[in-house]
């Protein structure tokens, strides 16, 4: 079945990633239409995280926000398509670093750099950020059911010079880099929602106190790596910019748990600013508890 799947699925997206941008955005726009108005794909869910973390926000303001949020995220989609078979030159142009000189700046410390990241603006296109690095990339990613599609996303990501790793094996890759003395830059999409078990964290995420994952800051306090907030912002459709910010070049000299609430304190700036471009499809609020 999961053979089957991927051949009926995957012709479709390779038509997809061939359109020109023009018709692509043409495309996005039917999809906008079907996904919002007519099949009302996780309205419930979106509405809901955002009474959640806007209750100041009138029902008006909510659903513009809503609206705007959805032809985002199908734009996104078919970006993410669009991968497939987009140039280095084509992405180069759509996805621009800020600040390449400080890459150099944190390459220069001698130490490995965990970049840290949340679902906001485009997390996908942001393997373009391995054409300003010397260092080898890593993407830690949660592995796809369907095993076909699993080899074509990590094929893609290859294209551009990164490799993906599983969770499950992201530990042992990164120690044994670091015991051969290879440094890297690895990537964390940090603001999932863990299970709430026993000794996970809590923290407050836009006002609501949720589990959070502390995976980054650990592993970046075990072996002394530089931990960075990858800033991705919209410029306009299309076309995204990104700017690398240091969080800490010691990270042990910070309190447990202060990396991650630095971390997630810029996701927040980031949404509170443009909040249709975060992932609200999402269910990142279902393990909230009240605050104290």
């Amino acid at each position: 079945m999961q053979l089957l799947a991927y051949i009926l699925v995957y012709p479709f997206l390779w038509f997809i990633s061939i359109l020109p941008f023009r018709l692509l955005y043409a495309v996005s726009d039917g999809l906008y239409m079907l996904l919002y108005h007519i099949l009302g794909y996780r309205k419930k869910v979106v509405t809901s995280n955002l009474n959640l973390v806007f209750p100041d926000k009138s029902e008006k303001e909510i659903k513009t926000i809503r609206k705007k949020f959805y032809k985002h995220l199908c734009d996104m989609f078919l970006e993410m398509a669009k991968t497939m078979s987009i140039s280095e030159t084509s992405l180069k142009k759509r996805f621009k670093l800020k600040n390449p000189e400080e890459f150099k700046r944190l390459e220069a410390l001698n130490k490995s750099i965990l970049l840290m990241y949340g679902h906001y603006a485009s997390w996908e296109w942001s393997l373009e950020l391995q054409n300003h690095v010397s260092y080898k990339g890593f993407g830690v990613y949660k592995k796809l059911a369907n095993k076909h599609f699993d080899k074509l996303v990590r094929d893609i990501r290859s294209k551009f010079k990164t490799t993906l790793i599983s969770t499950k094996e992201s530990i042992g890759i990164i120690n044994h880099n670091e015991t051969k003395g290879i440094k890297s830059i690895i990537a964390f999409l940090s603001d999932q929602s863990p299970k709430p078990k026993k000794d996970v964290y809590w923290s407050d995420f836009m006002g609501i106190n949720v589990p959070c994952f502390t995976g980054a800051e650990r592993l970046a306090k075990k072996l002394d790596f530089t931990i960075a907030y990858l800033k991705v912002t919209k410029v306009k459709r299309g076309f995204y910019e990104a700017e690398i910010m240091p969080l800490a070049e010691t990270p042990n000299d910070y309190k447990d748990y202060q990396l991650t609430d630095m971390f997630l304190r810029e996701v927040e700036k980031q949404i509170h600013a443009a909040p249709e471009y975060y992932f609200w499809t999402h269910k990142r609020w279902k393990h909230k508890k009240a605050l104290n």
